[in-house]
């Protein structure tokens, strides 16, 4: 069978390239409008776009056999249940930026592009350090350690908000960009007679504020997307290396973190509303960061001591989704007092 430069044949490609991109267009038109999602609307796409990502399971179980589409699978789940803590920084950042309902679906859709461009770019690094040796794999168990270790510190610092201020990418929007501090509709950026049109409006009377000719202003909503992309970045440093974990092969690690992150948008509406009854959940995301890097660290040992023991993908989706379902069953069964 013809393979590409992927490891995969033609047609494997093809359909994942196809289903991705018919399914984004799909969710781009059906969300064109600036309007809150409510739980409702955001519970069926949530459940439209794990259709797709398990049917291209189904499509991997048919052509490739149980063991490819296990370690698909376990690469979605993984990736999933990973992202729920880039969720709640986003959640943090949109109230910051004091971003309205309705434009929050707009500034995630150009948050999901630049996760699904950077994590391309990172799953090819990654790929392709790997075959450097084993000693690489290695270090990506510490850098997953690291962010366990880190989160489960930061998990009893209490609810202090992060001055986004100060944040990297809004500092550097801001050497580029003169920003103009008010939200006008859905724009990003602004033309000085934008500006001043903006300021002529009858409610804008009082707001002083100095124009400069010729100039291009950034709103808080370019502001909030900046930061929301340099913050999924960060993410990924931990995430890829997560993914890699559970396969090398490219495509594999690719297609799980994309049908995972294209189901991001409307996941986080969904994940907004429980947020304050799935208090247990981020105990299940640092669990699993700490088997990620239990299971990197026993792979490499492996390839460098030939000790004999791994843990196989039927057993990593086994442990990815148990770690799932008790963080969310554990937070209906034993809430905090708040929530009682």
């Amino acid at each position: 069978m013809e393979q590409t430069s992927l490891g995969f044949p033609p047609l494997t490609v093809t359909v994942f390239i196809v289903l991705a991109v018919s399914a984004l267009a799909i969710d781009l038109i059906a969300h064109r409008k600036d309007k809150p999602i409510s739980l409702k609307n955001a519970s069926i796409w949530c459940l439209f776009w794990l259709s797709i990502g398990l049917g291209f399971g189904g499509f991997l179980y048919v052509q490739h056999g149980a063991d490819i589409a296990s370690l698909y699978l376990t690469g979605y789940a993984l990736e999933e249940v990973l992202s729920v803590d880039n969720l709640f920084v986003i959640m943090a950042i949109f109230a910051w930026f004091k971003i309205p309902n309705g434009y929050r679906h707009r500034v995630l859709y150009w948050g999901i592009i630049g996760a699904i461009v950077f994590r391309g770019i990172f799953v090819a690094i990654g790929t392709g350090l790997l075959a450097l040796g084993p000693w690489v794999e290695m270090l990506f168990a510490v850098i997953v350690f690291f962010t366990a270790v880190m989160m489960l510190r930061s998990n009893h610092d209490g609810d202090e908000i992060e001055d986004y201020s100060r944040h990297p990418a809004n500092r550097l929007v801001r050497r580029f960009f003169p920003v103009y501090p008010k939200l006008v509709g859905n724009r990003f950026l602004l033309s000085a007679g934008e500006v001043e049109a903006d300021l002529a409006r009858p409610e804008n009377k009082d707001f002083v504020f100095q124009v400069k000719k010729n100039a291009r202003y950034a709103t808080p909503l370019f502001l909030c997307v900046a930061v929301v992309e340099i913050s999924d970045v960060m993410f990924a440093f931990d995430s890829v290396p997560a993914v890699i974990a559970v396969s090398r092969e490219p495509l594999i690690v690719y297609s799980a973190m994309m049908f995972a992150v294209l189901g991001l948008r409307t996941f986080y509406f969904v994940l907004e509303a429980l947020r304050n009854h799935l208090v247990h959940l981020e105990k299940a995301v640092i669990f699993l960061l700490f088997f990620v890097g239990f299971k990197l660290a026993l792979n490499a040992s492996e390839h460098i001591w030939h000790h004999g023991y791994e843990i196989g993908a039927t057993l990593s989706l086994g442990v990815v989704l148990a770690a799932l379902a008790i963080g969310i069953l554990s937070s209906f069964i034993f809430p905090t007092k708040d929530d009682s």
